[in-house]
């Protein structure tokens, strides 16, 4: 008998057998979709691990790798499910229940900076209190629509995250385990010790292997390398045409061998990162300075909403493939910053893209903070919400910002750091749209842009973009809206296809 009725939260009878088959495929495009625990070994795969395919009775099927080990399974080594994409990737904010909405975004509080460190112990408890403040609900009730969304509670589930997290350093660097321990979200080696021997059953130091050179030197200086896998295809043409279009002097670009450079602050630490793309093996490597290791998997996050890494390129395609046929591995790029893209949405108001790069560059030349690269022309770090907030009209004048973008920057860096505007994937974008909106010299057009790139909201929409009613044949904001209805819940993903396609036609609102 298949194990799927024996075992709690895994998938039912009929859709185990659907995974099965999608198993024999080791098709790329299920990967992260779901897991395959194996009762014979204790060992959970991806769909893509090369090991011998498991009999049908041996296999149960979990949609989450938290459900999987809450179940008893350990992580291959081998296929290394902290690889994979994460399954579900953003929620269709505009099509699913308010409960599952919450759950998501308690999912994607987890990695934010400030909920990621916890007590001296690492309990996991305050984080998941501060999530259920944050949210606007009690810790009872995120706990059961967690529990209903994800099959685990939130406990069980940020472990999991830590743990998988706390693997992937050990097999991809050389960072000593107190480090690893820290980066991945312990307080205490000793803690993270007994957790990964309780769940693992392995010491971390014998999970450890040497892999000299492989994470260093190719980029000069000390350095990290993990990788980050997606689902295909990946549209990394598209990706590479409207970075590079918007790419800031002295902060990022692409460079000679195609890789993108740039650099990086997240709280107190900084330093720089190059992202070369794989796309036959459906991966990204992400090399970067050892003075980021701290926040390494935080970073990591923001690298796969950066690069859209979650996307399921299937269920996008499948709505928006009869109206942009040659969209299919489009990725909506997102940003490592949600304050920094804010920023330079307002700086491309009402002008062309290469007009926002050179204001963008200016205020990064003007205010940026500089910082050590082994890159040539790569020096300074994105300004930061203090410096905005406190820079005086003057020095804006000079730079060439006109008074009403000065108060727009200003309000904005202001309600960032006073904690009344969250710019991240957790935050719920109809709020947050709302409260971009009431602050000076921001509009609808603005905060929908920030929402899709920086909330990673599939469903934003820009209906006073002139290219995008062109795109739907209509003169108006209102009947722009209205005729994109058939490309919900991934409008967001349209507005890019649209763009693209409409790339030689002037747009008199700014695709920065």
């Amino acid at each position: 008998m298949p194990c799927m009725n024996t075992r709690p939260d895994a998938l039912a009878d009929t859709e185990g057998d659907a995974c099965y088959l999608a198993l024999k495929t080791r098709d790329a495009r299920f990967d992260g979709a779901f897991f395959t625990a194996v009762t014979s070994t204790g060992i959970y795969c991806r769909p893509v691990c090369r090991v011998r395919l498991p009999r049908r009775e041996n296999c149960c099927f979990y949609r989450h790798a938290a459900q999987a080990e809450a179940a008893g399974f350990r992580p291959c080594l081998r296929c290394r499910p902290e690889l994979a994409p994460r399954a579900g990737g953003a929620p269709a904010w505009s099509t699913e229940d308010a409960s599952r909405i919450l759950a998501r975004q308690a999912a994607r509080l987890m990695d934010e900076p400030e909920l990621w460190a916890d007590d001296a112990d690492a309990q996991p408890g305050p984080m998941v209190a501060r999530m259920a403040e944050r949210l606007g609900v009690s810790d009872r009730h995120l706990r059961r629509l967690f529990e209903a969304e994800f099959g685990v509670s939130p406990l069980q589930y940020l472990q999991t995250r830590r743990l998988l997290a706390a693997k992937q350093l050990l097999a991809d660097t050389r960072l000593p385990v107190a480090e690893v321990a820290r980066a991945s979200g312990f307080g205490s080696v000793r803690r993270f010790n007994a957790a990964f021997a309780e769940r693992y059953g392995l010491n971390p130091r014998d999970l450890r292997r040497a892999r000299e050179g492989e994470a260093q030197g190719d980029v000069g200086g000390a350095s990290l390398t993990v990788r980050l896998g997606f689902r295909p295809p990946y549209d990394l043409a598209t990706l590479r045409e409207f970075l590079g279009r918007r790419a800031l002097a002295g902060v990022e670009r692409f460079d000679a061998d195609g890789r993108f450079v740039r650099t990086v602050r997240i709280g107190a630490q900084t330093g720089w990162l190059a992202l070369g793309f794989d796309l036959p093996a459906s991966q990204v490597r992400l090399t970067l300075a050892e003075s980021l290791a701290p926040v390494l998997p935080i970073l990591a996050s923001r690298v796969r909403a950066l690069l859209d890494l979650d996307a399921d390129p299937a269920a996008i395609h499948a709505v928006l493939g009869p109206h942009f046929p040659a969209a299919e591995g489009l990725r909506v790029p997102g940003t490592l910053d949600g304050f920094e893209l804010a920023v330079r949405a307002v700086l491309g108001q009402q002008i062309t893209v290469a007009a926002a790069r050179t204001l963008g560059s200016r205020l990064v030349q003007a205010l940026g903070e500089p910082v050590a690269t082994p890159f040539e022309g790569l020096d300074r770090l994105f300004p930061t919400p203090a410096a905005l907030a406190a820079v005086d009209g003057e020095t804006l004048g000079r730079l060439g910002l006109v008074r009403q973008r000065q108060a727009a920057l200003r309000a904005l860096a202001e309600a960032v750091l006073d904690g009344r505007l969250a710019l991240h994937a957790g935050a719920d974008p109809q709020r947050t749209c709302a409260a971009l909106q009431a602050l000076p010299g921001i509009g609808a057009w603005t905060a929908q842009y920030i929402a899709m790139r920086a909330l990673r909201w599939p469903d934003a929409f820009p209906a006073g973009d002139i290219a995008l009613q062109k795109a739907l044949g209509v003169t108006q904001a209102r009947a722009a809206e209205a005729a994109s209805q058939a490309w919900r819940p991934w409008r967001s993903y349209a507005v890019l296809a649209a763009w693209h396609g409409l790339a030689a036609t002037p747009s008199t609102k700014d695709l920065s």
